[in-house]
């Protein structure tokens, strides 16, 4: 299509999910196709029109406690915490309750409004460490304006049930990316697994934050393919990582993928879910590199600041002073 009729394309595309449409999955896919500078400008400002729209000018910031690091069995092939790769990542058992209370205190001074809990290994077996996870949620609920979140792997009923009484309301678990290629980049569990888990979160009256990491070689059609499924599964926030390539993972192969690449990808997720928190995270300072702010024109309305679990943020401080540059709001003030 020519540039005037892929604004046209955009426009229509774009009332119609104002108006309550669902975009097609076809129409997804012509989305992910606009190569043109000129035209990816205009998919920026429409997704932008569209995240005003459903989620206003202010951008939620959450911030996380890599809780306990490496040692896991799994083998997700973009994972430093994997026991299975050879990486220069430290590995150490759950922290404690103080540490984690002292770096939600951290992340409120950043300018977070959640804060999440995040353990590496499939799920937590040991009862002394739930009870310490526990502890500090409650800690933070009690003496602080951060909303607790926790990413804690596969867990059972009765588990989740004493997180849910400690305070706990949101529960990160990401399908990670399309079921068609899921076989691709883990061996050691299931797409349906992460499935099974998700409907159990919500089950059990839990809000749910979902999404996937990109550039593992995924295609187009995929990226697709996961959107479609996340809304589906009705989460209520979607976390987009892009993969900053670990030495000594096998995803170390992959080329970053390029900036524009990665808005269009943003922008995609605004079309199929308008009315959900979208959130850049892992990858951003790589992958988006200085075209960072554009990821809010893109039609995110969230990201996380401070450090990731494996990998430096930057100063908390950038962030804060590009989104008000930018003329939205967070509930800090530099």
């Amino acid at each position: 299509m020519a540039v005037a009729e892929n604004c046209e394309f955009l426009s229509a595309l774009t009332d119609g999910v104002i108006n309550g449409a669902d975009i097609t999955r076809s129409e997804a896919l012509s989305v992910l196709s606009l190569a043109k500078q000129e035209e990816i400008v205009l998919l920026l400002a429409h997704a932008n029109m569209l995240r005003n729209h459903f989620k206003g000018t202010r951008i939620d910031l959450c911030a996380v406690v890599n809780a306990k690091s490496g040692k896991c069995g799994e083998d997700c092939i973009f994972c430093a915490q994997s026991s299975r790769y050879k990486t220069d990542l430290k590995a150490y058992s759950l922290i404690g309750t103080s540490e984690m209370i002292q770096s939600a205190r951290v992340a409120g001074d950043d300018g977070a409004h959640r804060f999440g809990i995040v353990t590496s290994g499939k799920g937590i077996t040991n009862r002394e460490e739930l009870e310490k996870i526990c502890e500090s949620i409650r800690e933070i609920s009690k003496n602080s304006d951060l909303t607790p979140c926790a990413s804690l792997g596969v867990l059972s009923d009765e588990q989740l049930s004493r997180l849910r009484g400690a305070g706990l309301k949101r529960y990160h678990h990401n399908l990670e990316t399309a079921e068609s290629y899921f076989p691709q980049i883990c061996s050691t569990h299931t797409y349906k697994e992460r499935v099974r888990t998700i409907l159990m979160l919500k089950k059990e009256g839990f809000e749910v934050c979902s999404g996937g990491i990109f550039g593992l070689g995924e295609t187009s059609e995929q990226r697709v393919e996961l959107a479609f499924a996340l809304k589906d599964l009705e989460v209520n926030s979607i976390p987009l990582n892009f993969l900053n390539p670990v030495k000594g993972t096998p995803a170390e192969k992959f080329p970053p993928l390029p900036p524009l690449e990665i808005l269009k990808i943003i922008a995609l997720f605004r079309f199929v879910l308008p009315k959900r928190d979208i959130r850049v995270c892992g990858g951003r300072e790589v992958g988006l590199r200085t075209l960072q702010p554009l990821m809010y024109l893109a039609g995110a309305n969230g990201t996380m600041v401070g450090s990731y679990l494996t990998t430096s943020g930057r100063d908390s401080k950038v962030d804060l002073q590009e989104i008000l540059d930018l003329g939205f709001s967070s509930a800090t003030e530099i």
